[in-house]
């Protein structure tokens, strides 16, 4: 029997030689602990996801929070992304019951063992790195 091969397959190995063509080392990169690299300031974040460009838009937090939501909403699989939101959200001013509230929220669509994943993401990514020592 010859099977046709799933096209998204083939498109997937096809960039994941590519990359191990340009930086081999990026063949075992996981992204763990990627979010702890930048977090930008409220300022910039105001610039680039808020109003800088569009004054009569959403600012930086509102957006983070939708992001957020999003994120939970999709089953909490993005444990990273939900991390790096999360920071992000606070840097731009959410408090932790916004954040809190944003993820609870969304345990009707994504169920509750994801609101439970990113709840333990969120609280993690709260508090402060000399506080688990």
């Amino acid at each position: 029997m010859n099977v046709t091969p799933n096209p998204y397959e083939a498109m997937m190995r096809q960039a994941q030689e590519m990359v191990k063509s340009v930086n081999p080392a990026l063949e075992s990169f996981m992204p763990k602990g990627f979010e702890d690299l930048f977090t930008p300031s409220k300022d910039m974040l105001e610039a680039t996801m808020g109003k800088t460009f569009n004054p009569d838009g959403l600012d930086a937090k509102t957006r983070l929070l939708i992001t957020l939501a999003g994120l939970v909403a999709q089953g909490a699989q993005a444990e990273p992304q939900i991390t790096l939101t999360v920071k992000n959200a606070a840097e731009a001013g959410a408090t932790k019951q916004e954040i809190i509230e944003t993820i609870a929220t969304m345990s009707l669509l994504g169920g509750v063992p994801a609101m439970s994943n990113a709840m333990q993401l969120a609280e993690a990514a709260l508090t402060p790195k000399d506080a688990t020592t």
